[in-house]
């Protein structure tokens, strides 16, 4: 879930273990992709972090309510927030920052949340990540949808404070009653 273009990056810095054909192409070993991601995982879970510090992936196109949604989980105490506007840069984001939890858009060009939901809870590596989801198109198929993908929740906008900040606080302890239909 990162794009081709950070790919290679990684290939040009040595992060990543790259062959380049004669017509300049890079090509890339399973097993050192794998290795890479396990290296990646592992160091995020082992790094020296407050032990109370929740981390939450916010992954919205849409910046202003993304940084509004980070303003008002600044009111939370020991929560780190980062943002990824679009499905592809959230995954480079699940693996360098290893989030806890993901509040994630559905309607976004390119990998929509849909597909970010299923790709995240696919994952052995991944798959204990709490997702909940955002739309602005609350429908019935919408909702079933991102439930079936594995998100926890799925919030309307424009977002209840009051529930949202409920459900990160309280939701790992309790089920929280939502707008809509969770898990």
């Amino acid at each position: 879930m990162v794009s081709p273009v950070t790919v290679r990056q990684w290939a040009q810095k040595g992060i990543l273990k790259a062959e380049l054909t004669f017509g300049g192409h890079r090509r890339f070993l399973r097993t050192d992709v794998e290795q890479l991601m396990r290296a990646n995982s592992t160091a995020a879970k082992t790094s020296p972090k407050r032990e109370k510090t929740a981390r939450v992936l916010i992954v919205d196109d849409d910046q202003q309510l993304a940084g509004y949604i980070r303003e008002l989980l600044s009111e939370l105490p020991d929560i780190q927030v980062e943002i990824s506007n679009n499905g592809y840069e959230a995954g480079f984001q699940v693996l360098r920052f290893a989030p806890q939890l993901i509040l994630l858009d559905l309607m976004m060009k390119g990998l929509d949340g849909f597909e970010v939901c299923r790709r995240i809870k696919s994952d052995e590596m991944t798959r204990d990540i709490r997702v909940i989801a955002m739309t602005g198109y609350v429908t019935a198929q919408n909702v079933e949808g991102i439930l079936a993908a594995g998100a926890e929740a799925c919030l309307a906008k424009p977002i209840d404070a009051a529930g949202l900040l409920h459900r990160v606080r309280y939701a790992p302890l309790e089920v929280a009653q939502d707008q809509l239909t969770s898990r």
